[in-house]
């Protein structure tokens, strides 16, 4: 099995008949403001940000906005990477968690962000998604990531 097979990847379906350098390596802000659906196929809300692991060089969460009405009364929620997958022939996400669970989920103010780099934080939220945290996953780059964020928290 080579390199690329083992990676994760989150593109899903239409991936190898998109045009241009995506989607396997694309531009944080095209993601902003794609849609994000549930495994139910309801809209659960809108990518705001895409917030990397500067240290490990990876992409950690996507900061997803959900309820409200045009960011009045909205929630934001950090979902980590690997729970996202990116529907290229539709241009949105699709996560893997009903749309109760996303309205049950923790989530954060726009005026009163977590610390993210915080251990426990950050293990609470991958457990709520069934994820396993992406600085333990050596499925996915080099595996001496895993090491180097551990050891810079």
């Amino acid at each position: 099995m080579s390199t690329q097979d083992s990676r994760m990847s989150i593109t899903g379906k239409g991936a190898q008949t998109a045009d241009g350098p995506g989607p396997d390596v694309m531009a944080a802000s095209t993601l902003d403001g794609n849609s994000v659906l549930s495994t139910d196929g309801d809209d659960v809300g809108t990518i705001k940000q895409i917030m990397l692991d500067v240290t490990s060089g990876r992409v950690a969460y996507a900061v997803l906005s959900s309820g409200g009405f045009l960011g009045i009364g909205d929630k934001l929620l950090a979902i980590p990477w690997g729970a996202l997958t990116l529907d290229t022939d539709n241009k949105c996400f699709r996560l893997a968690a009903t749309s109760d669970q996303i309205r049950n989920a923790p989530g954060f103010d726009k005026d009163s962000w977590p610390a993210m780099a915080d251990m426990t934080w950050a293990r609470n939220v991958h457990q709520y998604y069934g994820r396993t945290p992406y600085w333990e996953n050596t499925d996915v780059g080099d595996v001496t990531t895993a090491a180097t964020h551990r050891d810079v928290l």
